[in-house]
């Protein structure tokens, strides 16, 4: 990211993270076609849709629900939420994350069924993409993304007969694969969005004394949509960088 008057790594508002979602047009088992369910335990997100349309379904302990998407439109959800993005034809979205992009540092847990959910190591075989060459396939991110649509629709089945205990269970084996990996998201949080609040607090510390001399760092930075394009669980991704405080 550089500024015009010379290299500047400013935080993103809110030190949000950015990236430009091409939902993915593969069918799944039930027909319809888009990307994979999951949620987040930390993060809030929202989808701001650029063109295209499709749905946004969502799971919660309040029940299921389906969200209409077309371009303009602006969904978010809070942690917990498992979502899938439906693709009902070229469905693209910009989708802001809180806390510096955490959801891409690994805050996400696919509605993969129990049995693949029992410990790291056996979530990380079935959400891995690479082969034996070390190379990412669309094959593999497809069958990754029809073992969490049948995770995601027994989840779904189960709540809407009455038993809420197997999303219960999802939200206790979710917490647990994240375990090992809490203190590297606080210390991306504390770069970030922490690093942000603190600077505005003292920001308005300084307005409040009459200093106003912090203006004087004012910044325009820019950044270009970035070329490298993954294989991300909703579909093609491409992630701005996040600079951090």
């Amino acid at each position: 990211m550089s500024s015009e008057s010379g290299t500047h790594d400013a935080p993103l508002p809110g030190s949000v993270g950015l990236s430009a979602l091409r939902v993915y047009p593969w069918e799944a088992l039930d027909g319809l076609c888009g990307g994979s369910p999951h949620l987040h335990l930390c993060c809030t997100e929202a989808y701001l849709v650029i063109s295209g349309r499709g749905r946004l379904q969502t799971l919660t302990l309040d029940g299921f629900s389906e969200q209409p998407l077309g371009a303009g439109d602006v969904v978010w959800f809070t942690p917990g939420t498992i979502h899938r993005a439906i693709n009902d034809g070229d469905l693209q979205v910009l989708v802001l994350m809180q806390n510096s992009g955490l959801p891409e540092a690994g805050d996400a847990v696919l509605t993969f069924p129990p049995a693949h959910l029992a410990d790291r190591e056996t979530y990380r075989r079935a959400r891995d993409l690479t082969g034996p060459d070390g190379t990412p396939s669309a094959d593999r991110a497809r069958r990754r993304r029809d073992l969490a649509v049948v995770g995601f629709r027994e989840l779904r089945e189960a709540f809407e007969a009455g038993d809420p205990k197997p999303l219960e269970a999802f939200h206790a084996s979710s917490s647990r694969l994240v375990q090992p990996v809490l203190d590297d998201w606080r210390g991306i949080l504390a770069a970030g969005a922490a690093a942000s609040v603190a600077r505005t607090a003292a920001q308005l510390d300084a307005l409040a004394a009459g200093d106003h001399t912090y203006l004087r760092e004012a910044t325009v930075s820019r950044t270009q949509r970035p070329e490298q394009v993954t294989l991300g669980m909703c579909g093609y991704l491409n992630a701005y960088p996040v600079p951090n405080a």
